[in-house]
């Protein structure tokens, strides 16, 4: 079993530890938190030692791996840590805010052969790899248009807000790494951005968005429309349409049932859908561990890798640009 370590206790953090120590492949070693009940609750409940410094935790001879679910400000520090000990790390999303730090992490660990995985979860849904592999096989035809749709059910609070980083980096920057798995070698090369705080005004203020859609076209034509949300009342809101010319291919919703209703009342009436991310990509977060596993221990190439994460930021900083113009932004390569 691989012996994991976990920095960062939060909520993401609590639900990574859950996985690995569900895994018959992977055993929660240590855990690591700068917010020591949270920690010390984690360890509890997996039965893992608490390490009191993120430094201890890649200087522990007995951790085979690492996985960062820590504030993002951290993650490029911990990448290098990771890579300097030799230790196989998995980094939740984003590599890093400023797209300067990102570049010197990359020089950084240049030539490394030691796997970094960053955690864009979405890519192993079951729904979307099924996506992806009808549009790698061509029987659906050539890929047309691409449509993502990504709304949350409620906003998140202030001082999340403000350490987020702006809305596209936070959130829209899981749907740019989406929006590259399905698309294969066909990269987006220009992107348009429209984006406004419509759900709660306030956020102006903090010079913050709640809305917006995001139009990329790659560089052989191929559009792509993401379409994101801080609010949506009815529930977690994550599907993919991909329209090719021999039809269509759709990832939907997830509920806790197949179950329809009709009455007098109304018709076709299902379960809402599931509540957060934590629910509705459980599925995927454990997919994710299990290719991590596979990278550490078959050689398998990490993916999404440490280039995905930059590239997603790259469209993430296009998209600022093009709100910040008006106009089309092209992508920097």
């Amino acid at each position: 079993m691989l012996k994991t370590a976990l920095i960062g206790c939060g909520r993401i953090g609590r639900m990574h530890a859950e996985i690995v120590n569900a895994s018959s492949r992977t055993h929660l070693t240590l855990v690591h938190d700068v917010h020591g009940p949270s920690a010390a609750s984690v360890a509890e409940a997996s039965g893992a030692r608490v390490a009191e410094t993120a430094e201890a935790v890649f200087d522990d001879p007995d951790v085979d791996a690492v996985i960062v679910a820590s504030v993002t400000s951290t993650h490029a520090d911990y990448i290098e840590a990771a890579v300097r000990a030799g230790k196989p790390v998995l980094c939740e999303k984003p590599i890093d805010l400023d797209i300067r730090r990102v570049l010197a992490c990359r020089d950084a660990i240049a030539g490394t052969d030691v796997p970094i995985q960053i955690g864009f979860n979405r890519r192993f849904d079951p729904g979307h790899t099924a996506v992806r592999d009808e549009l790698a096989s061509g029987d659906i035809g050539r890929l047309l248009q691409l449509l993502i749709t990504s709304r949350d059910p409620a906003p998140p609070g202030d001082d999340y807000l403000r350490g987020a980083g702006g809305m596209i980096r936070d959130m829209t920057i899981h749907d740019f790494d989406l929006a590259r798995y399905l698309l294969g070698d066909d990269e987006p090369v220009e992107v348009w951005a429209c984006a406004q705080a419509l759900i709660d005004p306030d956020l102006k203020q903090m010079d913050e968005v709640d809305c917006a859609m995001i139009v990329m076209r790659t560089g052989e034509g191929r559009q792509v429309l993401i379409n994101n949300a801080r609010q949506s009342p009815y529930g977690y809101d994550q599907r993919i349409e991909a329209m090719a010319t021999g039809g269509m291919l759709q990832s939907t919703n997830r509920t806790p049932h197949g179950i329809a209703r009709f009455t007098a009342s109304g018709t076709d009436a299902g379960a809402p859908y599931l509540d957060f991310f934590i629910e509705r990509y459980r599925e995927a977060f454990v997919h994710q561990l299990n290719a991590f596993v596979d990278t550490v221990e078959k050689g398998t190439p990490a993916s999404p890798s440490f280039e995905d994460g930059l590239k997603a930021l790259r469209l993430a900083e296009a998209a600022y640009q093009s709100l910040e113009t008006g106009k089309a932004t092209r992508v920097e390569t």
